[in-house]
């Protein structure tokens, strides 16, 4: 509608501009060629001689009939300097008076041109004064063109006007139409109070996610961050608004050629910025099948360690748990057994027996773990191990205090852990099932040691079993000992690896370890 309105506003204005601008300009093209025609007539010998009377005023109608024929005009009238007629369409009127009152002007010598009624009734008139060949004003030459002519013009001249209105109104209309639907379609049939709310949930989506999110165009240029992904920057000392900067300033390893060139995404990808560690998936965005830039998701890599390390520990947490419900629900069902056999006796005995291990148990490992986190996690894995039919072994002189740091138990959880799951991995298949932790600790310097009896690791491979998805266990595995490293890093530690084919393996762990005095 208001394309509609515009468009018929702008044809209203137009017509009415140029039929104004038309009527001035058709009434002053008539008022020319009556002037034109006048000064012609006025020049003419025949008129000149005819009113000096060198020839026959008679050649003067003869002449001006002529010019009237050809010209098309209303009338030419020639007169003597007292306003009598010498020629006119009617010859009854040569001799008389000039009639209309405008000739005045004319006689002493000015050119104009005048609207008046005549004896043909109302016409626009040009007058021009006729000279001899000394200069001297003999007469006046006036030509008339019927008003009703002048306005049959400026008719014709407006309903061409209407008729380019009217085909401008409907080509208007037929756009408007299309312009409407078209821009509907594109839209996806929302209307502007729809998009405008759609744009608002999405926008407020956007700022309201934790991760920080940009997006850049095919140049690599920056077009869109959301707050979280400022205040990234910001923290990282990137002052001012990264729009419109170039993606490599901010992140100098982004892989623009994989991203745009292949179009393939880029996931779990570290970036530096200013000495923060980001963790990017980078997604390439595709509109009509036509790669029109990518859209990156980024969280700060400590952030993410934390998460999981979480995760991780709470596994571990629970995996004992559960095994240790396991074993007890098994020594229930013996009792229950002797029980129901009424063998009171051995049940007694079996009972004495359960309760002097677990006390054993309880009293070795918390003498020598003084962290209770770390000693119920040492607990359960001895419960696994017997769960698993294999001998767990505990050495070492002393005992480990409680750390200065908390943090640094779950780093401990996550590789004794690790480690633990490996080795009675590798002996359950093994004729002798023994793993052994063996554990020292001097002026704040922890040594920790987890050997088994299984089959050892190759030696190609001793160097590979830290990275990500490197197992000997086969596909889908390599994720505890690229955890064991990850941890080993973040406490400044260190990990050795010694191992024989058909030997066993044994992994020692060295760790900076500060007790709470």
């Amino acid at each position: 509608m208001l394309v509609l309105m515009v468009v018929v506003l702008a044809l209203l204005v137009s017509d009415l501009l140029i039929t104004n601008w038309l009527s001035d300009g058709i009434e002053k093209s008539q008022a020319e060629k009556a002037s034109n025609i006048a000064r012609i007539t006025a020049r003419s010998p025949i008129v000149i001689n005819g009113l000096t009377h060198h020839v026959d005023e008679n050649e003067i109608q003869t002449f001006t009939s002529e010019i009237k024929r050809v010209t098309g005009v209303n009338f030419v009238v020639v007169m003597d300097m007292k306003g009598i007629r010498k020629s006119h369409p009617n010859e009854k009127e040569i001799g008389k008076h000039f009639v209309g009152g405008d000739e005045g002007p004319v006689l002493n010598g000015k050119e104009h041109v005048s609207i008046a009624r005549g004896t043909l009734g109302m016409s626009l008139r040009a007058f021009t004064p006729v000279y001899d060949k000394q200069h001297k004003q003999v007469g006046a030459v006036a030509v008339g063109i019927s008003l009703e002519q002048v306005n049959k013009a400026i008719g014709k001249g407006r309903m061409n006007i209407y008729v380019g209105v009217g085909v401008g109104l409907i080509v208007g209309i037929l756009g408007a139409l299309y312009l409407a639907r078209k821009v509907k379609q594109i839209l996806f049939g929302l209307e502007p109070k729809e998009i405008a709310k759609l744009l608002e949930e999405r926008s407020a989506i956007l700022q309201s996610t934790k991760e920080g999110i940009l997006a850049v165009d095919q140049t690599g240029m920056i077009t869109l961050v959301n707050t979280e992904g400022i205040r990234f920057f910001h923290q990282a000392g990137f002052n001012g608004s990264p729009i419109g900067k170039e993606i490599k300033e901010y992140m100098p390893n982004f892989q623009l050629d994989t991203v745009f060139g292949q179009g393939e995404s880029l996931l779990d990808q570290e970036h530096e910025l200013n000495g923060i560690t980001i963790i990017a998936n980078t997604v390439p965005v595709k509109v009509n099948e036509t790669l029109v830039g990518a859209v990156t998701t980024f969280r700060e890599k400590t952030e993410i360690k934390i998460l999981a390390e979480q995760l991780t520990g709470v596994k571990l947490y629970a995996e004992a748990l559960r095994t240790q419900a396991h074993e007890f629900r098994n020594k229930l069902h013996a009792i229950s057994g002797l029980i129901q056999m009424k063998d009171y006796e051995m049940v007694s005995s079996y009972i004495a027996k359960v309760a002097d291990q677990q006390r054993n148990d309880l009293e070795f490992v918390v003498s020598r773990f003084k962290d209770p986190v770390l000693a119920g996690f040492i607990l359960g894995k001895l419960s696994y191990a017997r769960e698993k039919g294999c001998e767990f072994v505990i050495e070492g002189d002393g005992s480990i205090p409680k750390p200065e740091r908390q943090e640094i138990i779950h780093e401990m959880i996550t590789i004794l852990g690790n480690l633990i799951d490996n080795a009675l991995d590798s002996v359950k298949d093994r004729p002798v099932k023994k793993v052994t932790l063996r554990f020292d600790f001097y002026k704040d310097i922890l040594v920790l040691e987890v050997h088994d009896t299984g089959g050892g690791i190759a030696k190609e491979m001793e160097k590979q079993i830290f990275i990500k998805g490197i197992s000997t266990k086969g596909p889908n595995r390599g994720q505890g000992l690229y955890l064991v490293q990850q941890s080993i890093e973040r406490v400044k530690g260190d990990i050795e690896v010694y191992s024989k084919e058909g030997s066993g393996t044994t992994f020692i762990v060295t760790i900076p370890y500060k007790n709470d005095k």
